[in-house]
């Protein structure tokens, strides 16, 4: 494949590309070149002012070089998409003009074809938080990237930092990675208006099905929930392969399958399928657990499990620590890592990445906090723990390591300063320094303030 050509982005001169090899293994080199997309509101540098994103790198930079001394770095390739590329590539364009254009006229308008040719050679990428675009057709630019780099895995680890202030007096047990499907489910966009020609189609033909009145008005707005074996079990396969990489010692797969039987019924079938055919020497269900070993895992093996739904939500809860990797559905999954990020402290710092097989894009799973714009503020630490992901996706452990260590530390250290009373010293942002009484969210610092201070417990490990 040959490097592509741009309209108005400039490729950087030094890095390697990463690339697949003929056996789908990922060839990493030690000067990746990595898309980054800084992204909108909090995320974008504004008239020489850091955003979010510019102070993750930072303190991502400073990690690779303090565990390899140099002999390993990154090069950033700026692209853009949001509101950043609206101004660059449309800077003429009215709120009126985007609704007028058609969908893929919008996604242009939002997602330069220039962003898109830089991801599809280079593979892998970072972004900040994005602005939903304006009008009816586009619908969002994480939900393009996703179907069109077939980036089938959602990854979100949540784990509670000390210092944090979470609601859940369970929060310190909370050590999870829910890998949710992201190419099927209600997610397809698979929907027929109430009244359409179309929806009055469908209901036709579904009362030709046997399907009356009593389940199904003439009225009704329909949406179709597609979810296959193939892109079940892909998933799933990832899932449990984290599991065994990371020595997690459970995979629990969630769904509603008690009411939707064949297709999150299936989801779970197909699971322990997946899991008993590809990985039986290193799996044991539940359901052997106890016919076959007493109630106790044998050690070594990862336990599959399952929950439903509704169910799982009280489990986060009472038990967290009973659920390490969780394998899910779309809907499902949107759901439950919110609310697992909200038993930590909120999505303030929950990571994300979007994985496939051929591409995987990084990204805080935030908003743009507009109001924040071109401040210094806001946290960082989203972007951060996704970089901390990308650096894990490298193969780079002892970098992604320093870092985890150095956020952890900042924190603890917060939590111990405002322990001996107000007036102390917190290297936080405003929104870790106004949770701990006798402080406000005056006392806390920059949001490249809390970047150094992080690098400082790197460069010091």
């Amino acid at each position: 494949m040959s490097a592509p050509t741009y309209d108005k982005l400039t490729a950087p001169t030094a890095g390697t590309r990463v690339t697949l090899g003929s056996d789908g293994k990922w060839n990493i080199p030690d000067d990746p070149i990595v898309v980054l997309i800084r992204g909108d509101g909090i995320g974008a540098d504004v008239n020489n002012v850091p955003g979010i994103t510019t102070c993750a790198v930072n303190v991502l930079d400073a990690a690779v070089k303090k565990a390899y001394g140099g002999k390993k770095s990154i090069h950033w390739f700026d692209a853009h998409a949001g509101d950043v590329a609206r101004s660059l590539y449309n800077p003429g364009i009215t709120d009126d003009q985007v609704k007028a254009l058609d969908e893929n006229g919008q996604r242009q308008v939002y997602l330069p074809d220039d962003t898109l040719k830089a991801f599809d050679y280079y593979k892998v990428g970072l972004k900040g938080p994005l602005t939903t675009p304006i009008g009816g057709g586009f619908r969002s630019i994480n939900v393009y990237l996703r179907f069109r780099f077939d980036l089938y895995s959602c990854v979100r680890p949540v784990k509670y930092f000390q210092g944090i202030d979470a609601p859940n007096r369970n929060a310190n047990k909370v050590d999870m990675c829910i890998f949710r499907e992201n190419t099927e489910d209600v997610y397809c966009g698979i929907e027929f208006k109430s009244g359409s020609d179309r929806a009055k189609k469908l209901v036709a033909f579904l009362r030709e099905m046997g399907y009356g009145a009593d389940v199904l008005l003439d009225s009704a707005g329909i949406g179709i929930k597609p979810i296959s074996p193939e892109r079940s079990k892909r998933l799933i396969r990832m899932a449990i392969q984290y599991a065994i990489d990371k020595k997690c010692p459970s995979v629990t797969l969630c769904h509603k399958g008690n009411i939707m039987k064949f297709t999150e019924g299936a989801f779970k079938d197909w699971g322990y399928e997946l899991a008993k055919a590809e990985f039986r020497d290193q799996i044991v269900t539940e359901d052997e657990v106890y016919t076959n070993h007493g109630g106790k895992a044998p050690a070594g093996k990862i336990v599959i499990k399952d929950r439903i739904a509704d169910s799982m939500f009280q489990q986060i809860q009472l038990r967290p620590d009973e659920y390490s990797v969780i394998a899910t559905p779309n809907l499902n999954g949107d759901y439950l890592s919110d609310a697992v990020a909200a038993l930590t402290g909120g999505i303030g710092l929950a990571a994300g990445a979007n994985i496939g097989d051929q591409s995987a894009m990084f990204e805080a799973t935030h908003g743009t906090a507009p109001k924040y714009t071109g401040q210094n503020r806001a946290n960082p630490g989203a972007v951060l723990l996704s970089g901390v992901l990308l650096l894990e996706f490298l193969g780079w452990f002892e970098a992604a390591k320093l870092v985890s260590d150095g956020v952890e530390a900042v924190f603890a250290e917060a939590d111990e300063t405002a322990k001996k009373g107000p007036g102390g010293k917190l290297h936080v942002t405003y929104d870790i320094a106004r949770q701990f009484p006798g402080y406000s969210e005056k006392d806390g610092v920059s949001s490249s303030g809390f970047a150094d201070r992080i690098i400082e417990k790197i460069n010091k490990a």
